[in-house]
Order: structure tokens, then C-alpha cells, then sequence
């Protein structure tokens, strides 16, 4: 069965972690939405850092301006990174996946160590870095960026709708969205009608829905301050919205993609939705 909603907003997050880019429009690609996390902060070791251990990247404002990455503070320091010619590579290390990342400089990697008070590089996935995920959602594996998962996170306004009235019900304060940090947000009054939705048609786009998106801390942490803001949404989703599937320990909001056919979606776009 299929049912039509709208697409109600569209978001990149250009370097993992930190603030997010509002989009009328988006690029569909094999790695998810065009410039979607595609830049990397990592330990000199290579591996990768999130919200999970570093809220303070949720206080960086990443924004891309044509090839070049421009990374800001509220206190006023900011960075202009070119995207680097891949001469010189970093292995990282993104959960169990290696990646050979183009490295961005040491210059970056100074100033983006003061901004975040301890040693840290910055990497760039351009062509030469492959990974894909292979997992027991998909029949194959799928081309990803430095997500965590899937290339691409679709939530919906019913859903946060449903869960700010349990927070609320419980004495909390609503959450905003952007503590989920997804790509598509579907207008969709009905809570939760993403969890038996197998696909999506965006025009010519086509997404798969591989698989529910299991929540951590990071819904927990204001996207301007850093500031861990206590136990919900966490709660509330316990609560109210557990996994059912034994492949998946925890609480759930939104789902997973892979696209299936490319193209370009945008803000207000008619979104089938089947069953």
C-alpha cells in the first residue's frame, strides 16, 4: 500500500558531528545527500571522534562555500580548509570499517586542535575513499560516507510529535529535531508510520528503507551548546518506543536509506511512501 506526504526539510552536516546545514535542495548520491558528512575529525591515531565523546563539536558551525570547508565558533574563530588534492592520505577508522582519507593539512589539523582543546586531524572523503557496509539489512553492501550506518537518516513530524507529548506528559521539555540529526524529515501526521514503510519515491529518487536507526546520547545533546540536557529523549523512547527486532538492542527513531535511483529532492516535494 502506498500513502503521499511531503518532504518538510532537508539537512547536511558537512564534518561529522558537528552543526548541521538547513537545504531547500539536495543532491542524491550513492554515499547519500552531496556534501553530507564527508569531512571527518579524528584522534591522532586515526580514529573517529563524535558527539558521543565530544559534545563540543556540536558548537562548530561547518559550512561548505563552493570546494572550500569554513568551520566557525560563536567566540568568532574560524578555519577555511580547500579540499585537499588526496596527495597525502590518513588510515581512519570509522566503527569497523577503514578508510583511506584524504588528509587535510597540518595547518587544519593546528587550528582545528585549538578549537576543540586537544590534538586532533581533519580528513576529507573524496573518490579514492571507499567504504561500504555490509550488514544483515542489505542484500549487498551499500556505499556509505563517515555516517554511522546508512547514507541516509528520514524522520517524521509525526513521530517527534508523538514523542514530545510522552517528554511533556512526563514533565520534560520537548525536543527539536535537530537532536537527531537526519537528512529527510517527512511531514506525516501518523506516529511512527515510518517503521512499516519499505521504501520512498521522491520524484525520481528512490530510497530504500534498510533499517531502524537505534538512539544514543547524542539525542541528548543541544546542537548549539554542546550541553548534555539530561535523560530525555531517551526516556521518553524507552518508554514508548523500544526495539522489537532481536537484531537491535535499544530505542528507535527513524529510519535508515540507501538509495536506489539518484537525482536531486527538494523542500515541499510530493514523498510516496510504500508499505
Amino acid at each position: 500500500m502506498s500513502s503521499r506526504f511531503k518532504v518538510a526539510s532537508l539537512h547536511i552536516h558537512p564534518v561529522k558531528g558537528m552543526r548541521a546545514v538547513d537545504v531547500t535542495r539536495a543532491q542524491v548520491e550513492p554515499r547519500g545527500l552531496a556534501g553530507d558528512r564527508r569531512w571527518l575529525v579524528v584522534d591522532p591515531a586515526g580514529v573517529f571522534l563524535t558527539q558521543r565523546s565530544h559534545p563540543r563539536l556540536a558548537t562548530i558551525d561547518a559550512a561548505l562555500d563552493g570546494e572550500t570547508l569554513i568551520l566557525a565558533t560563536d567566540a568568532g574563530a574560524s578555519i577555511r580548509v580547500g579540499t585537499p588534492d588526496g596527495a597525502e592520505r590518513r588510515r581512519v577508522v570509522v566503527w569497523d570499517c577503514e578508510i583511506n582519507a584524504a588528509f587535510a593539512g597540518k595547518a587544519a589539523a593546528k587550528s582545528l586542535s585549538a578549537m576543540l582543546g586537544e590534538e586532533v586531524e581533519l580528513v576529507h572523503m573524496d573518490e579514492r575513499a571507499l567504504r561500504e557496509k555490509a550488514s544483515v539489512w542489505t542484500p549487498s553492501p551499500v556505499p556509505v560516507s563517515f555516517a554511522d550506518a546508512f547514507p541516509i537518516l528520514v524522520t517524521t513530524t509525526g513521530s517527534l510529535a508523538a514523542l514530545n507529548e510522552d517528554i511533556e506528559k512526563h514533565g520534560g521539555d520537548p525536543v527539536p529535531m535537530a537532536r537527531f540529526r537526519p537528512n529527510i524529515v517527512i511531514d506525516c501526521d501518523e506516529p511512527w508510520a515510518e517503521d512499516h514503510w519499505s521504501q520512498l519515491k521522491i520524484g525520481d529518487v528512490i530510497l530504500d528503507l534498510v533499517k531502524p536507526s537505534d538512539r544514543c546520547i547524542v539525542t541528548t545533546t543541544d546542537q548549539k551548546t554542546g550541553e548534555r540536557m539530561g535523560k530525555e529523549p531517551l526516556a521518553s523512547l524507552a518508554r514508548i518506543h523500544r526495539s522489537t527486532d532481536p537484531r537491535i538492542n535499544g530505542v528507535i527513531f527513524g529510519e535508515n536509506a540507501a538509495p536506489r535511483t539518484l537525482g536531486e529532492i527538494s523542500v515541499g516535494d510530493n514523498v510516496s511512501a510504500v508499505d
